[in-house]
């Protein structure tokens, strides 16, 4: 088993052995996003409770519907086309051979249409899956499913989700692993999106590991997950004896910012590379160097922008947004507007947000961007990310593995310890 994880910084020479990049984990129009998270987040506080109760109860005053996040969804804002191309130009400027694996939530349709164009009719067909497991839930990227089968893979996905049956997702685990072409990736193992106690997690995740370990292929290094929880799946792959595979896990308009790089000439040979040679070496780009918050309040305002060159339909994000209406139907926001008028104090909000996203804040962000400049194979915290107590982050990379900040070029080289 041999990992590498580099930084594209200051040695651009890094590419050079290899043929080509591997872009996997970007998310499309087809992806539904929960905006639950927004819920939870303004009735933290009590004036943001406040104010956002007065709200509802102006949207009920309106439209007649309540305003209920949780069952409201957003839509990324690119195509399957655009994703596909901002990724594709990312890695043709480093000179390489691009290998697009787009992975909506649970949907496939962004490859399929893809594939109908001859010249893309090899592009991998992938999803994210969604796995719930007692407590917890997690994600897996599907990749490459045989095309004469992608549908009833999808339908048996759509199926063992619904239903949390933990041998039936145990049975289409072993299933799928069983095709040589297919690759399965641990998206963000250690994100605990369902915001169950610690305690919880963790032993869901050890539940679910000693029963999926042997199906999957390798643990992913996510590119919108903060340096700390990074450490901690290296970490966690050393523990279970995995390859780690980068993920950019892009839903806006920015390119992803972690990569794999490889001497593979197609995706297939990519996947052999991983399931048999067990090789992978992960490039980091540039942005994913500055601070996270930022680049999360930039793809929001990517989210929240207005796109005249799109489809009609699917320009402003109240057309790219869903919300039960008044009968339970799940239909785009613009449509509960009166007009399909967005109300005034959002259209404000919005576009203040995307004014202030062009505002040239590099002084600020300095001392932010400092802070953050951690290094990857820093011992984790008590406070910090999970220890595994059978391998340290170090045998990831192996005893004489180097050490990088952020700013230079290397996190981490060399062959790791072998059981």
């Amino acid at each position: 088993m041999h990992n590498q994880v580099l930084l594209l910084s200051r040695d651009r020479d890094a590419v050079v052995p290899y043929r080509s990049g591997v872009s996997l984990h970007g998310h499309t129009r087809h992806s539904q996003e929960s905006l639950g998270f927004i819920g939870k987040l303004l009735e933290r506080n009590r004036l943001t409770r406040q104010w956002i109760e007065g709200k509802k109860e102006d949207c009920r005053r309106i439209t007649g519907v309540t305003l209920a996040f949780e069952d409201a969804y957003w839509t990324p804002p690119l195509c399957e086309r655009l994703a596909f191309d901002v990724e594709t130009r990312q890695i043709e400027e480093l000179g390489l051979k691009p290998m697009v694996s787009l992975t909506d939530h649970n949907s496939i349709d962004a490859c399929t249409l893809l594939r109908a164009d001859d010249s893309l009719r090899e592009t991998p067909i992938s999803t994210e899956w969604t796995v719930p497991f007692g407590s917890a839930v997690f994600h897996v990227g599907v990749h490459n499913l045989p095309p004469a089968e992608a549908e009833s893979f999808m339908a048996a996905m759509h199926e063992t989700t619904a239903s949390a049956d933990e041998e039936q997702t145990f049975a289409l685990f072993a299933e799928l692993c069983g095709i040589p072409e297919v690759l399965l990736v641990f998206n963000h193992p250690l994100w605990n999106f369902m915001g169950i106690t610690g305690e919880q997690f963790d032993f869901e995740l050890t539940r679910f590991l000693e029963s999926t370990n042997r199906y999957l292929h390798g643990f992913e290094l996510n590119g919108m997950r903060d340096h700390s929880e990074n450490r901690g799946v290296i970490e966690l792959a050393a523990e279970w004896g995995q390859v780690m595979i980068s993920g950019g896990d892009r839903h806006g308009c920015e390119p992803n910012s972690w990569l794999n790089l490889t001497r593979a000439g197609d995706f297939p040979e990519f996947v052999d590379e991983i399931r048999n040679g067990r090789e992978s070496t992960v490039l980091i780009m540039p942005q994913y160097a500055r601070p996270l918050c930022w680049r999360f309040y930039q793809n929001f305002t990517h989210v929240v922008a207005d796109y005249p060159g799109h489809p009609e339909g699917r320009r402003r994000w109240d057309e790219r947004t869903f919300h039960p209406d008044s009968s339970g139907r799940i239909v785009p926001m613009a449509r509960l507007w009166k007009n399909g008028t967005t109300p005034e104090f959002l259209q404000t909000m919005f576009a203040a947000a995307v004014v202030a996203s062009r505002v040239p804040l590099q002084g600020v962000l300095r001392g932010w961007r400092n802070r953050e400049n951690e290094t990857l194979l820093m011992p984790a915290t008590a406070s910090g990310t999970r220890s595994g107590p059978n391998r340290t982050i170090r045998e990831a990379f192996g005893e004489g593995g180097a050490e990088a900040s952020l700013e230079d070029c290397l996190y981490a080289r060399g062959e790791p310890a072998t059981d």
